[in-house]
C-alpha cells in the first residue's frame, strides 16, 4: 500500500505572481500546436479574471462576451451565477482559442476541450500548469488558484474596493473577501513598515 504524501492535507501560504512571471507563464504554452492556444487562454482566463478551476472548465463559447469583455458564470461556488470582467489582454488570447476551435471543427460543449471536443480534467489543468511553470523558470508553486490570489492582489494594488473585488471573485460575504486579501496581500502594511523610518 503506497504511504500518504508527507504534506497530505497541509496548505501552503499562496505564493503570488509577479506581473512579470504571471505573463511568462500564459506565454509559455506553444502559440501555435492548438492545444497550446487552449492552454495559454486557460492560463489567461483564469488570471485575468479571477476564476477558479472549476469555474473555467464549466465555461461555454457563449458565456464569454468579446463586446463587454465579460464572462458568465451560471455555477460559481454554491452554485451562484455571477458576470466576471476580463481585461483585453486576457481577451486576446481567449479569442485566438475560439478561432481555432472553429477552423479545426471542434465542437466541444464547453469552451476548454480536447481537440476531439471532450472535457478537460483538472488533474490534466494542474500538472500542465507546473510543467509550463518550469519552461517559464517560475521558482514557485504555480497552481490554479494561485493564479485567482495574484488576479485579487492586483485589483487590490490598482485601487479597486473590497466590494468590487468581491463581486468579482463571487464570494458570498464582504468579510471573506477581507479575510483573503489581509491573508494574501498584506502588501501596505508591509510597504509602510519598510519606508517608516528606522530608529537603528
Amino acid at each position: 500500500m503506497t504511504a500518504p504524501p508527507t504534506n497530505a492535507g497541509v496548505k501552503f501560504p499562496a505564493e503570488i505572481l509577479t506581473k512579470d512571471e504571471a505573463r511568462a507563464l500564459v506565454l509559455a504554452p506553444s502559440k501555435r500546436a492548438p492545444t497550446g492556444v487552449r492552454n495559454r487562454a486557460l492560463i489567461a482566463i483564469m488570471y485575468g479574471a479571477g476564476l477558479r478551476l472549476a469555474e473555467a472548465l464549466a465555461l461555454k463559447p457563449s458565456d464569454v462576451d468579446m463586446d463587454a469583455r465579460s464572462i458568465r458564470i451560471l455555477h460559481g461556488k454554491g452554485d451562484a451565477a455571477r458576470f466576471a470582467g476580463i481585461d483585453e489582454g486576457a481577451l486576446v488570447h481567449v479569442v485566438r482559442w475560439l478561432e481555432t476551435r472553429h477552423a479545426a471543427g471542434i465542437r466541444g460543449r464547453v469552451l476548454f476541450c480536447t481537440l476531439d471536443g471532450t472535457a478537460l480534467s483538472p488533474r490534466y489543468v494542474r500538472a500542465m500548469m507546473v510543467r509550463m511553470a518550469a519552461r517559464a523558470d517560475i521558482d514557485k508553486r504555480v497552481h490554479p488558484h494561485g493564479l485567482r490570489h495574484t488576479h485579487a492582489t492586483e485589483l487590490e494594488s490598482s485601487g479597486f474596493t473590497v466590494s468590487e473585488i468581491q463581486q468579482q471573485l463571487g464570494h458570498t460575504h464582504l468579510n471573506t473577501t477581507a479575510v483573503y486579501l489581509n491573508h494574501i496581500s498584506p502588501s501596505a502594511r508591509i510597504t509602510k513598515i519598510g519606508n517608516r523610518r528606522s530608529t537603528l
